[in-house]
């Protein structure tokens, strides 16, 4: 007895995967230029409230309905919301390019949650990319055991939080419309950064901080933000509403690419070899952790 698989549009989800990742790569790149400027509290807010009105707009001409399930887009929204917390609050803490190989072994934590959830055991292939994912993470997070910090896993948790956020995309909201995701997401940065703002005033804290007086400088900055984090949530939802979450996953990769450059172009930085070996075996990782095509189709 044979199951009704999802009909995906591979070709559009992996375009879709690829511009987001670029977006939000870029953004990244301006929030660690920028964090000791603006706090994240007052960006989440400033920066979605800029997000919020089109996509508000976009949903009322499109007519579009109520969602088919709240409260997985809720669940959806905080897990995103927490990954970015998580992330966020590395960067000052990692090179750019370093933060993001950590982070991108979450190709390796789909596959595994999605076959949690399916209550199928990973296969031997899979298992072995745990593994090179693992000496990959070691190899970038402690190339010099005396300078390791707790802080630096930070990438890995916001890893383990997008996973869970996108195979739940993939499973429980796929009817929902790509855009009305992206509001209830923006939403929920706005709640978030309120909540935070309540313990903000601490000099020098990257999440904390008092409130910045805007100038045309950050009035810019935000704007970039609001722009690359539309295009990200956007692009993301719909890559994994119209791919398989490992498919996808692997195109995520692009990533590292895009990460490596801004790292460069902004920050001159240039990870050391032993730390270009740990990302390479993520990358790699990654790759044998993808179902083989014969599996993917059947």
């Amino acid at each position: 007895m044979t199951r009704d698989l999802p009909q995906y549009r591979t070709g559009l989800a992996v375009g879709a995967v690829v511009i987001a990742v670029l977006a939000l790569s870029l953004g990244d790149a301006i929030i660690k230029a920028t964090g000791l400027d603006l706090p994240l509290w007052q960006m989440y807010i400033l920066r979605s409230a800029l997000v919020v009105p089109p996509l508000w707009w976009l949903l009322r001409r499109k007519r579009q309905k109520r969602f088919g399930s709240p409260g997985w887009v809720i669940l959806r929204s905080a897990l995103l919301v927490a990954m970015w917390l998580a992330y966020y609050s590395a960067l000052p803490l990692m090179p750019l390019s370093l933060a993001a190989a950590a982070y991108y072994t979450s190709p390796i934590l789909i596959t595994l949650v999605a076959s949690f959830l399916a209550c199928r055991w990973p296969v031997p292939r899979v298992l072995l990319a745990i593994f090179l994912g693992f000496a990959g993470v070691v190899l970038i997070l402690r190339p010099d055991a005396s300078g390791f910090d707790l802080a630096t896993l930070l990438p890995l948790l916001a890893a383990f939080l997008y996973a869970c956020a996108m195979v739940l995309t993939a499973r429980k909201c796929r009817d929902d419309d790509p855009f009305a995701l992206a509001l209830a997401l923006n939403v929920a940065f706005i709640v978030a950064g309120a909540c935070l703002g309540l313990f903000s005033g601490q000099e020098g804290s990257f999440i904390f901080g008092p409130w910045q007086t805007l100038d045309l400088a950050l009035i810019g900055v935000v704007a970039a933000l609001a722009a690359v984090i539309l295009v990200g949530s956007v692009g993301a939802a719909i890559a994994y509403q119209n791919g398989p979450p490992a498919t996808v996953a692997a195109f995520d990769y692009s990533y590292l690419v895009f990460s490596l450059g801004w790292g460069l172009i902004f920050f001159g930085e240039l990870p050391v070899l032993l730390s270009l070996v740990g990302i390479l075996i993520i990358v790699a990782a990654g790759f044998l952790s993808q179902p083989r095509p014969e599996r993917a189709a059947s």
